[in-house]
């Protein structure tokens, strides 16, 4: 498994939660979740395959910012 972390702004409860569908869609076979306590509400995709592209393109379309953290 592959785990990817994200940066983003994501601040509301209901909002990470459409957002975690909308990534389970393209991702059917992942684990995702997001750490509202984490000062830089951090994103967690653990798949087989995970493209950080695709990840970026789903957040970002809803408004969002989204960067992968090195």
């Amino acid at each position: 498994m592959i785990v990817e972390v994200f940066k983003t702004n994501v601040n509301e409860i209901e909002m990470s939660e459409q957002l975690i569908r909308q990534v389970l869609d393209h991702f059917p076979h992942s684990r995702v979740n997001f750490d509202m306590e984490d000062c830089d509400r951090i994103l967690r995709v653990e798949a087989t395959i995970v493209i950080p592209e695709k990840i970026i393109e789903i957040i970002e379309a809803n408004g969002y910012l989204c960067e992968v953290l090195i």
